[in-house]
């Protein structure tokens, strides 16, 4: 089964168009970082495969791919880590039809200059990414959302991609070609701030509002535990608790206050005003703590903030 499906990720991406739509995001994460995230939730089929342009404007210059899954997906690591168009520049297909080794030097998403229709690369203000699943059973199957990568550019600018046709644009399962949704991946500002939480999610001028505090921001600014009922920055005895009754104490003087009258925005765990009153703590971070509470660091994801 695996072969087959390899075959059709590799060599299939030319298909007969079908009405879907799936949506890009371009994820501005700060420092120059972006995210390229995929939706499909609103489709019958799973992508099969993404080939798509990302450019910049400016001056500025795509200078790294980062992030990416590679190789088969599995339950334990779903995601599209077979590259078509680097497949058979470093990848061997050993004589039972399988492959042994995914990780090799130079094999990414990004596609080469020389390939037809591909952009110039990396250094320059265009790259190619070709991205595609394998994987044997439903359990094993890519997720209809998620991050296919990141990128990191070397200067102020706007973000644009679209589906390169050459290349095969956005393939669905049954090999019909994806109408996409580019309206967050068209002209995206991306800036190279210092500010620690990203300019891009639609919490960002509410973390500015209330002082831009640290404990919303990744590491090393925040302790990346917050949104998960870490309000304090610090675990609790000698268990060594993230989520524990220190987190719980920071969180009852701040009840029910508003984004006016919140004077510890760290109590803020889901980083979201609540119901008509707009309270900025209230039962939705409650419920955060709870989830989480006498969690050590091991038994949480330490990714604070989570893309939106």
């Amino acid at each position: 089964m695996k072969k087959i499906v390899l075959a059709l990720v590799v060599a299939a991406m030319i298909a007969s168009p079908a009405w879907a739509a799936v949506k890009i995001k371009v994820v501005d994460l700060t420092g120059g970082k972006v995210g390229i995230d995929y939706d499909a939730t609103g489709e019958t089929q799973l992508v099969r495969a993404f080939a798509l342009d990302i450019t910049v404007t400016g001056a500025a210059k795509i200078v790294e791919v980062n992030d990416f899954k590679v190789g088969v997906s599995t339950a334990a690591s779903k995601g599209f880590g077979i590259f078509p168009a680097n497949f058979s520049r470093y990848i061997t297909v050993n004589a039972g039809g399988d492959v042994d080794n995914w990780t090799v030097a130079g094999y990414t998403p990004v596609a080469d200059v020389n390939d037809p229709g591909a952009q110039p690369g990396l250094g320059s203000a265009g790259v190619t990414i070709e991205l595609g699943s394998l994987y044997d059973g439903d359990a094993n199957k890519p997720a209809t959302t998620g991050r296919l990568c990141t990128l990191k550019v070397d200067a102020d600018c706007t973000m644009s991609i679209v589906a390169n046709a050459m290349r095969g644009n956005v393939m669905l399962e049954n090999v019909a070609e994806a109408v996409l949704d580019l309206t967050a991946a068209t002209n995206v500002a991306i800036k190279l701030s210092l500010k620690c939480f990203p300019s891009a999610y639609t919490t960002y001028n509410d973390w500015v509002t209330m002082g831009e505090p640290k404990c919303w921001c990744a590491k090393p600014d925040g302790s990346g535990y917050q949104c998960d009922g870490d309000a304090d920055g610090a675990f609790q005895g000698p268990q060594k608790y993230r989520v524990m009754t220190n987190d719980l104490a920071k969180l009852i003087p701040m009840w029910k206050t508003t984004i006016a009258t919140c004077t510890d925005p760290c109590a803020d765990l889901d980083h979201k005003a609540q119901g008509p009153q707009k309270y900025r703590v209230m039962t939705n971070d409650l419920a955060v703590l709870i989830a989480n509470w006498k969690k050590t660091d091991a038994q949480l994801p330490g990714n604070c903030p989570r893309a939106e």
